[in-house]
């Protein structure tokens, strides 16, 4: 089961900019990651949570293994109307509405755009996503163990009011796991406590593999290569793809077949890659 940890630090400093008829907000997060890391247990921990953008996966792709170059399936969750764009040549492509799913490199960082929020219509929060470790799904259903990250309405409420909101999303200990079925409608998440680490509270947990940033900061100087971290490549799925994931069925008799309309299928190879 894939759970989520949630830790949220409010900004120092907040200014608020207006781009056309979009306001968004400039978040400077000042001494945060410094109280935070003084008040760590002492556990000589490699990573932390508070770490910029990209260190964390960059640290996991120099053990090597199966994680370069590996695309990991990742489904965006938002509420119903959000509209979820992808960073493309250091510009957003077109929003489409969520979930949207894309496969992500380890490693990198990609910079989403959220628009169309409930109740703040013309406002945008720029999440990021950074992928740290893959899930390593049985042959033929990548697809179907994707990586839910979710952009809860709290959470983009609380980015445009001025926080900074940190997810880090990781794999159930198989172990400590109950054997039942998940049937609550959102991800599963829990607050980590203040001075608390999340990313050492989820490797407690479990495996982390993806981390979410969010807040709604936008650069003095306005969008450059910077602030998309490159615009890392991605592969585009479809949302809601129809693959076969189960073994067929037994085979039914010619009688009971006449009237029966199947539906198609696609594979994961056919998909759209996006540079």
């Amino acid at each position: 089961m894939v759970r989520s940890i949630r830790f949220l630090a409010t900004q120092a400093h907040c200014r608020r900019f207006f781009v056309g008829k979009t306001a968004v907000l400039v978040l400077w997060w000042l001494g945060a990651a410094v109280a935070l890391q003084a008040q760590q247990p002492n556990a000589h921990y490699l990573h932390h949570g508070v770490m910029p953008p990209g260190a964390i996966g960059g640290r996991q792709l120099q053990r090597g293994g199966p994680l370069p170059g590996f695309y990991q399936p990742v489904e965006i969750k938002a509420p119903q109307g959000v509209l979820i764009s992808l960073a493309v040549d250091n510009q957003f492509d077109q929003a489409m509405p969520a979930p949207r799913k894309a496969g992500m490199l380890i490693g990198a960082v990609y910079r989403l755009r959220a628009t169309n929020i409930r109740l703040a219509e013309g406002l945008e929060v720029f999440p990021t996503i950074e992928i740290i470790d893959r899930i390593y799904a049985p042959a033929g259903q990548k697809l179907r163990f994707a990586i839910p990250v979710e952009l809860t309405e709290e959470d983009l409420k609380l980015a445009i009011q001025g926080k900074f909101v940190t997810r880090v999303i990781y794999l159930e200990d198989p172990r400590r796991a109950l054997p039942a079925p998940d049937n609550s409608p959102g991800q599963n998440w829990f607050e980590a406590a203040p001075g608390q680490d999340p990313l050492a509270v989820a490797d407690g947990l479990g495996r982390p593999v993806a981390i979410l940033r969010m807040g709604a900061r936008l650069p003095d100087q306005g969008l450059d290569a910077s602030f998309f971290f490159g615009s890392p490549p991605f592969v585009g799925f479809p949302a809601t793809p129809k693959v076969n994931l189960l073994p067929p069925p037994p085979a039914m008799p010619r009688g009971e077949r006449q009237g029966m309309v199947g539906s198609p299928t696609i594979s994961e190879n056919q998909v759209e890659r996006r540079p």
